[in-house]
């Protein structure tokens, strides 16, 4: 006869302290970033755990808009995620970056048309790919800019989303090479128009300011 199965009381099961805490700060962020595939991000998710990298983890949920509702790509939540992950570093290689896209579970294509406009090598200026993440989620330079700054801000949420002047120049400038909306003459008279205002402001640009944009 097959032994009987063995049977375990309370007393004998060895349950790790931190394993209740894990599994719940699991939980709470899977479900806060919603992953399209939950398998290959929970990978990812215990690899940067045990390694203390930045979590490929939103701050918050995002809720969909009736056009996202089967959309599985860049959001500004994930955008940030990325921008924690790499912007400490300035130049990333290409394949990281292909490998944190892929842990966030984004589509490939949509990677590869962002990297195809910035034209970028296998080295790859951050706040460069940022900024076309940016326009990538909006429609025009002055959304994106918006999105930038609410990303990019050490503001509390819903505040003035304020980021430094010099980092606002370059995205803008950047990001009109491939708007081209205004000639150079008017985004001088522009950003010196800014400067003023940020001068004021201890060197910081908001984004009641953007929203002045002529």
């Amino acid at each position: 006869m097959p032994p009987p199965d063995t049977m375990f009381c309370a007393q004998q099961i060895n349950i790790p302290t931190e394993l209740p805490d894990i599994l719940k700060q699991f939980t709470k962020a899977a479900i806060r970033t919603q992953p399209h595939d939950v398998l290959q991000w929970s990978a990812a998710y215990f690899s940067s755990l045990s390694s203390g990298e930045t979590l490929p983890v939103k701050e918050r949920l995002e809720m969909p808009i009736a056009t996202q509702k089967t959309d599985t790509g860049l959001t500004p939540g994930l955008l940030k995620i990325l921008h924690k992950q790499l912007s400490p570093k300035g130049t990333v290689e290409k394949a990281e970056l292909e490998q944190r896209w892929k842990e966030l579970c984004l589509p490939k294509e949509q990677l590869n048309s962002i990297i195809e406009l910035g034209n970028f090598g296998t080295n790859i200026v951050w706040i460069e790919f940022f900024a076309l993440g940016c326009s990538a989620l909006n429609g025009t330079i002055t959304t994106s800019l918006k999105c930038a700054c609410e990303i990019l801000t050490a503001d509390p949420e819903g505040g003035a989303a304020r980021i430094p002047f010099e980092t606002f120049t370059f995205l803008f400038t950047y990001l009109n090479k491939f708007d081209g909306e205004m000639p150079q003459d008017q985004i001088d008279s522009y950003l010196s128009t800014l400067k003023e205002e940020a001068t004021k402001h201890e060197g910081m640009i908001k984004v009641s300011n953007i929203n002045r944009r002529k």
